[in-house]
């Protein structure tokens, strides 16, 4: 089960924006990630729990930042339930796309899975549905993904892969990478691997 730290920052200025102490492990239903937010001064910022089924489809999604708070899961394509702070209301939203994404690296795994893409095959379009901090205001986004390297690394406990994924924002035509070892992110934009207390778990 690996356990660590994502350090979160600013992808264009790079002003830090807390840390993410997590947890996850594929399970015979699938995977599941677990974390605690906190921002640069250490102080509780939310959480996330994500568990995606075998084929990364998610069945439960649990968001919380700055009181508000998301649940949602894939349902007649996703549907989530956004809370505002005073829990007196609650909006729910469905769209026609495959999954979520968002700020946490869960989000790059759990898509990575859902696609099960291999090297030089060629790229694919996802819709997903985003919920941006602070509010967690829901945004339906196009990418495109494409496997651009697997790279087996030497270690102690045998050879490890590293996918490489190019990422591109359809809307806008940004291109990013994306560096994956098992269901650990080594590296994305905003996203920086500081701790890690065990390997990253190898899906089947």
């Amino acid at each position: 089960m690996p356990r660590g730290r994502y350090s979160l920052h600013d992808p264009h200025d790079r002003s830090p924006l807390g840390d993410e102490h997590f947890h996850c492990a594929p399970g015979t239903s699938g995977w599941r990630y677990v974390s605690q937010l906190t921002g640069p001064s250490g102080a509780p910022a939310g959480s996330v729990d994500l568990t995606v089924d075998e084929l990364g489809r998610p069945i439960r999604l649990q968001l919380q930042c700055s009181d508000w708070q998301v649940r949602g899961a894939a349902l007649d394509g996703v549907t989530w339930v956004r809370t505002d702070p005073t829990g007196e209301h609650a909006t729910e939203g469905n769209a026609p796309a495959h999954g979520f994404t968002g700020s946490s690296p869960a989000f790059y795994v759990a898509v990575s899975r859902l696609l099960r893409l291999t090297p030089g095959a060629p790229g694919r379009r996802i819709r997903l549905v985003s919920f941006a901090s602070p509010v967690l205001a829901p945004l339906t986004v196009d990418q495109s993904w494409t496997l651009v390297a697997r790279t087996a690394h030497p270690t102690d406990s045998g050879p490890l892969d590293v996918d490489e994924y190019e990422v591109t924002a359809l809307d806008t035509g940004e291109t990013y990478a994306v560096h994956l070892a098992g269901d650990v992110v080594l590296s994305a934009p905003g996203v920086e691997l500081e701790d890690l207390e065990s390997p990253p778990s190898a899906f089947g």
